[in-house]
């Protein structure tokens, strides 16, 4: 999540003001051993100096030796050249029970002439070691502090969820059909066994972290294995020097320590139309003893020629059985590159209002709805509109966007409330500018899809909504319920509604003390609402003071009803 350059000047001085605990800073020269032939820093090294950073601001925190379990997508934006400047930040976003997220900045400076750009951001998971007894270490809650720091934390938990269903996504895509059998067996197609290549190295001190465990974290991988593999690309398949652009997800398996041999296997999996995807398995051994996986990565390649432009590439023939499912596996990682980059990583303001719903973009899709809220929640300029019976309507006016936020405190537990409201069917009961409201899809547990109706009076439009349900990660957390519009080619407009778009819009609640909660609905206004917003901005009108009050008495009354009832019981 990136920060955001509209917030107040009072927001921008904290953070520059602000000390966080876990923040290390790192910054190296680049020299000539640290590059490759055409005098770029090695993808590897400074994979290494991102680790480095990055487990120690994991050790300041924990206290004790973690270790990275996973790193994230890595899209790398620029090329860093000899005598320029690398300058890393690390520090940890969020701190789970036994793991922990750190985020990781990278850019570069020419001292020379002043100039500064950013080449890549990361995040990745640490596990603290676990004790002489075999105990894993339970973590502190970090406390963020800044703006920034708060975004990060609220959304470093909807990170953490993508994480955990990344594997199970490539499987369901691949068994969906929906990915393309075989390769070509034209002319211009390569075997895909002509890449292959294998190295082995053994294991020394100098290869060791500060722990005297050498964790194959792709930089040794990169650096021992690339200079082979990138001369095997040039002369076997693009007739040029590839970039790396992306590293995708992965988790690591295992240590390897001083004294093993590892044995690196590279293939090229399958080449697109100017890129290619080489996957990389690391394996460590002893003399004796089988050989353990510690590994597997996998890089896209981009091919340019002398003017910058890509090139044209041949299509890989892969061999029978592994060679086709490493073939239909990189279609698949590609189409959730793609998914994650479009879906999760664009901002609001180019988000389009409405999105067509897939099944193989729901974690995405989930991921870019609870978010979204998350961030507009986390705004600080908002700005106090109207207050009456302690019902308070705040607005947030941003260039063209304008958002409101209303929020009340009412005598019900938050986990109550939080049931009422995340079943969209029981609007209708305290909203009037609900009229129909049937559930669709039931996608799963936490996420579901609506079709909601509006009166006749607000011109009959009708909505259909993601909702996406989340409870506390950890105490402290607000249960969110984040509502926005997709495209449903079973569910077209009708010819009486015309159809209406939800760009971000829902709720969070938040248990305050002796069990009440504080229920604040948002709404990032489309052109649909924006008219029943500004009157109540202007104090034309009081249609949300009045439903914000019908939901307290609803809440209120069921929440009184289920407590009679236990008491009879």
């Amino acid at each position: 999540v990136s920060f955001n350059e509209e917030e107040d000047d009072e927001i921008v001085r904290q953070e520059k003001e602000s000390c966080n605990p876990t923040e290390v800073r790192m910054s190296q020269i680049v020299m000539p051993c640290h590059c490759n032939h055409r005098q770029e820093l090695s993808v590897g090294q400074l994979l290494k100096w991102m680790d480095s950073t990055a487990c120690l601001s994991a050790e300041r925190h924990a206290g004790s030796p973690c270790v990275t379990a996973s790193m994230d997508d890595i899209d790398f934006e620029h090329t860093i050249s000899v005598g320029q400047v690398v300058n890393i930040q690390a520090k940890v976003n969020r701190a789970f029970n036994t793991s922990m997220e750190v985020g990781i900045q990278v850019s570069c400076e020419d001292l020379f002439q002043d100039r500064h750009w950013r080449v890549c951001h990361a995040f990745a998971t640490f596990v603290t070691q676990r004790t002489n007894t075999g105990q894993k270490v339970t973590l502190r809650p970090i406390a963020p502090q800044t703006h920034k720091e708060k975004v990060e934390y609220s959304i470093a938990a909807e990170r953490r969820r993508v994480r955990m269903v990344h594997d199970d996504i490539i499987k369901d895509l691949l068994s969906s059909g929906s990915i393309q059998r075989g390769g070509l067996s034209g002319y211009n197609a390569v075997q895909a066994e002509k890449t292959k290549v294998e190295s082995v190295e053994l294991v020394l001190p100098p290869h060791a972290n500060h722990q005297v465990i050498h964790l194959i974290y792709l930089g040794f991988v990169l650096t021992w294995d690339f200079v082979p593999v990138r001369s095997t690309r040039r002369s076997r398949l693009c007739q040029a020097h590839p970039t790396l652009r992306t590293i995708d997800m992965f988790t690591f398996r295992g240590p390897s320590k001083v004294g093993d041999r590892l044995l690196l296997r590279a293939i090229v999996n399958n080449a697109f139309k100017s890129s290619l995807e080489v996957g990389v398995r690391a394996e460590a051994y002893q003399e004796e003893g089988p050989n353990r996986h510690i590994n597997s990565a996998f890089m896209t390649f981009e091919v340019l020629d002398k003017s910058g432009k890509p090139c044209a590439l041949p299509r890989i023939r892969p061999e029978p059985v592994e060679g086709e499912r490493r073939f239909q596996e990189a279609i698949a990682r590609k189409k959730i590159r793609l998914d994650r980059k479009y879906i999760i990583s664009c901002k609001q303001s180019e988000a389009p209002l409405s999105v067509p719903w897939d099944p193989r973009n729901q974690v995405y899709l989930s991921y870019n709805n609870v978010s979204a809220l998350k961030m507009l929640a986390a705004k600080k300029s908002w700005r106090l509109s109207t207050e009456k019976d302690q019902v308070c309507l705040y607005t947030l006016e941003q260039k063209s966007m304008l958002s409101i936020r209303v929020e009340k405190v009412v005598d019900v537990p938050a986990a109550t409330a939080f049931a009422l409201l995340a079943e969209l069917s029981n609007r209708t009961l305290w909203d009037t500018h609900y009229k129909e409201c049937e559930l669709i899809q039931r996608v799963d547990e936490d996420d579901f899809i609506y079709r909601v109706v509006t009166p006749s009076v607000l011109q009959g439009k009708d909505f259909i909504l993601l909702t996406s349900v989340r409870k506390p990660c950890s105490p402290g957390d607000p249960y969110v319920i984040a509502l926005r519009s997709v495209t449903l080619p079973t569910h077209p407009p009708f010819e009486k509604c015309n159809r209406g778009e939800v760009l971000c819009a829902g709720f969070t609640i938040l248990e305050t003390e002796n069990k009440k909660s504080l229920i604040r609905y948002y709404n990032q206004a489309s052109p649909e609402v924006l008219p029943y917003i500004s009157n109540d901005v202007a104090g034309l009108s009081s249609s949300f003071y009045h439903t914000f009050c019908f939901l307290t008495c609803v809440t209120c009354g069921i929440f009184l009803m289920k407590e009679n009832k236990c008491n009879k019981k």
